[in-house]
């Protein structure tokens, strides 16, 4: 069958690869992916939000798997208009994906499930949570409640800080509409973990687990980004607290849903926090992660498309995942001034001397090519330099050896990814 993959990052691109591989894929298309996803599909120029021309175009090229990328199509409903029409398209419905697209729908469902999370006050207007800032303890967490590209989260220290971040949130629509409302939230201290799982409604399916690294800076400082890092697996999710994820995280959530007459049915991502030995609930995306994915899928063994597929007919009970022993590490390459403005359109070398290296593979996130044939930047997040080795050590270097390959004017990248990993392995 042919496959499309929509969206056009460093999580696509980790997608495409990895489906390539499936002996059930025929052909795989990308809506509108980038340069490095062209060498491996056919990229067309439809944007992950215009759900009319990707029906068309999932029509056209006779596509048999759908799978979304990104979070905006599926909080607007892409699954629900390719399930009316036929088609199979991986993914919540746009009831379910309420989970991402609010974060005070996500806070209610984590209260009526009885699930860990930081607590929380919402609001509607702007005079109601600036007037309840007096009465905080700080540091605290100021969300704006809708999608902001993993942007609208403000960790503040004070109430000054805190009422310049509800202002710029509600008052300024900083993130746009996604903060018409705000949610207040308390800072939990601990280490972060990414807890991602399949799930037909019924059977959940975890997958291997990863960290991320949101902060810009090393040592997690400065402004959040949509991801500077990741690796898998994370010493932080032990056996015991898998199961206590599982146990007291995911199953009360899909029961929650379902209870609620809007069943998960897709790939669903709880962003944690781990604070003495409780895994507390920090977010839920209704996606796989950026770049969560690029580390998971480098270490995944098996058929994803025929993984995709079980998950769809709701026979995920059938599906089961194996992955390499080792360790995979991604090291984001970003824009000089990423998360806040940066220029496109500078020319990337060295990628050629990694291509066909077994171990590491550069996945493109914000990448294009000019009209001379240069693969160039096009975006905050422009390249993610992934790495598979038997420890979390030997990929971590072999990651960073091969960034020193690579060069574009302002580029910028964390000295810091996988440290949290090793030293937790060392010291247990």
């Amino acid at each position: 069958m042919n496959a499309l993959v929509v969206g056009g990052g460093g999580r696509e691109h980790a997608l495409v690869w990895k489906l390539k591989q499936s002996d059930l894929i025929k052909e795989i298309f990308c809506a509108p992916g980038n340069a490095g996803i062209q060498a491996e599909a056919t990229c067309l120029p439809v944007s992950p939000t215009d759900i009319k021309g990707l029906l068309t175009l999932a029509k056209e090229k006779q596509i048999g798997l759908t799978v979304v990328g990104p979070e905006a199509p599926l909080v607007e409903g892409i699954v629900d208009r390719f399930t009316e029409a036929g088609l199979t398209a991986i993914g919540p419905s746009q009831a379910a994906a309420q989970l991402e697209g609010s974060k005070a729908f996500t806070k209610e469902i984590l209260e009526s499930a009885g699930v860990p999370t930081a607590d929380f006050k919402i609001f509607d207007n702007p005079g109601d949570a600036l007037n309840a800032l007096a009465g905080e303890s700080y540091p605290l967490v100021v969300k704006a409640d809708g999608l902001a590209a993993g942007k609208g989260v403000l960790i503040v220290q004070d109430s000054e800080e805190a009422e310049r971040a509800v202002r710029r949130i509600m008052e300024e629509k900083a993130f746009g509409e996604a903060g018409n409302r705000v949610v207040l939230e308390e800072f939990l201290e601990g280490e972060e973990a990414s807890f991602i799982v399949m799930t037909d409604g019924e059977t959940i399916l975890p997958l291997a687990s990863s960290q991320d690294h949101k902060a810009i800076y090393d040592g997690d400082t400065g402004p959040n980004t949509g991801g500077m890092g990741a690796y898998s697996p994370a010493p932080v999710i032990d056996p015991a607290m898998h199961e206590r994820v599982m146990k007291s995280v995911i199953k009360p959530v899909i029961e929650k849903m379902n209870e609620r007459g809007t069943p998960y049915r897709g790939i669903l991502y709880a962003g944690l926090m781990i604070s003495d030995e409780t895994p507390y609930v920090l977010e839920f995306n209704v996606r796989m992660g950026d770049p969560e994915t690029q580390p998971i899928l480098f270490r995944m063994e098996g058929d994803l498309a025929e993984t995709f597929l079980d998950l769809h007919s709701r026979q995920l009970h059938k599906t089961r995942l194996s992955w390499n022993p080792g360790s995979a590490l991604c090291v984001v390459l970003a824009s000089k001034g990423y998360p806040g403005h940066y220029e496109k359109g500078k020319p990337i070398t060295g990628l050629e001397t990694l291509e066909g290296q077994k171990d590491v593979k550069v996945f493109h996130a914000g990448t294009t090519q000019n009209e001379r044939g240069e693969i160039v930047t096009n975006g905050g997040r422009v390249l993610g330099v992934t790495a598979l080795d038997t420890s979390l050590k030997a990929c971590r270097d072999k990651a960073y050896q091969a960034i020193s390959s690579i060069h574009f004017e302002g580029m910028t990248f964390r000295k810091d990814i996988g440290l949290k990993g090793i030293q937790r392995e060392t010291t247990s």
